[in-house]
């Protein structure tokens, strides 16, 4: 029984959501956010943390300076109070306390779906992935929404003012005035993108009772699956541009020597004669 129960374990369809629960876990802990800043008056680039909880870590007091010469402020998670003063003009971000509850419900999702039984495991699996795609992918399209408010609410009052509105992106490079940033994944990012790849594996895993032993096996059975589906897209070289091209009107037959082919090889038409039966 209890052998039963490790090899029902080591299924890759409930290994891999447990793997996943312990890196959205793990994510609260370090930045999912990371901006870096290049301005004229620094030297260094600067770097400002976020996490998935009301938090800024990094060179975040000398980027709050540099932000309130354009009039661009840190956000306001209003309920809680962060660890940085937030400006009276800020917009207010009150969801941001709601991160490590989406963080922690995936992971104790994930774990529960883990240990389903095998009759429902499938089902579960499938609401896993599409319920963390959704709930991530609406928290990121919030997030965007956010950072457009805040781009185009700039403070009227600040040293740099009549810049034009903008919006930084989630992910990407942004210039406004001399600022130049680039926003991207931090550590915590990373492991929130490697729990969903991972559901999403199991998921593709969901009907198949493949432990990790297993895996050498399906990464060659993949490996195969890949080499037949680019063949089958790709033109075959091989059977291009095999068969004879056709001879041109007027071309190596016009300009043979009498008595030969096109290819230098002798004919056999018989010699012609006049009607008379005598040579022309």
């Amino acid at each position: 029984m209890a052998s039963s129960r490790l090899t029902r374990l080591l299924e890759l369809r409930r290994l891999l959501p447990l793997v996943a629960a312990v890196l959205f876990v793990l994510a609260l802990r370090v930045p999912v956010w990371r901006i870096t800043l290049t301005a004229p008056q620094y030297v260094d680039t600067l770097v400002v943390d976020l996490y998935a909880h009301p938090k800024i870590g990094g060179d975040w007091e000398e980027v709050r300076r540099l932000n309130k010469y354009v009039g661009f402020y840190y956000p306001d998670p209003v309920y809680v109070d962060p660890n940085y003063e937030p400006h009276e003009k800020a917009i207010d971000v009150p969801e941001w306390i709601l991160g490590p509850v989406v963080f922690i419900g995936i992971a104790a999702a994930s774990a529960i779906v883990a240990a389903l039984p095998t009759d429902k495991i499938s089902r579960g699996l499938t609401a896993l992935f599409a319920g963390s795609i959704a709930i991530f992918g609406t928290m990121g399209a919030l997030i965007q929404y956010r950072l457009y408010q805040s781009g185009h609410t700039l403070d009227p009052d600040a040293p740099l003012n009549g810049l034009e509105g903008f919006t930084p992106p989630l992910a990407g490079s942004y210039e406004v005035a001399n600022i130049s940033g680039t926003a991207w994944f931090g550590p915590g990012g990373y492991m929130m993108a490697v729990g969903v790849a991972l559901l999403a594996v199991a998921f593709g895993l969901r009907h198949s009772p493949a432990t990790i032993t297993d895996v050498p096996g399906l990464v060659r059975t993949g490996c195969d699956r890949l080499r037949d589906r680019v063949a089958r897209v790709l033109p075959r070289a091989s059977g291009r541009g095999t068969a004879a091209d056709p001879v041109p009107e007027g071309g190596n037959r016009a300009s043979s020597p009498p008595g030969e082919s096109g290819d230098g090889s002798a004919t056999n038409d018989p010699p012609r004669t006049t009607p008379d039966g005598d040579p022309p």
